[in-house]
């Protein structure tokens, strides 16, 4: 008699959708005025030329151009120099 008679609900299984964060054009292809390049949560990638910063972060193309990505060494308010991805959009 190994039944399981009344088991009930879970309080688990629920699960929320994805945020499609992450590089939407990638260095080389072209963007449009408006065009967003990269969604983030944080500054994890700093803006450079001809880009700007949304209020949830997002790094958007603010004139038509070539999307390029480099590095470039920040300094925190602690001092603390931090290496970030600068993104820019760069009229070809």
């Amino acid at each position: 008699m190994a039944h399981t008679k009344a088991g009930g609900s879970t309080k688990l299984g629920r699960d929320s959708a994805g945020q499609r964060l992450g590089v939407k054009l990638f260095g080389g292809q072209m963007a449009q005025g408006g065009d967003i390049v990269v969604r983030q949560r944080g500054t994890r990638m700093v803006p450079g030329e001809g880009v700007a910063v949304g209020k949830d972060h997002t790094i958007f193309a603010t004139r038509p151009g070539a999307v390029s990505f480099s590095t470039r060494k920040v300094a925190k308010f602690t001092g603390q120099k931090v290496r970030r991805t600068v993104v820019s959009v760069t009229s070809v």
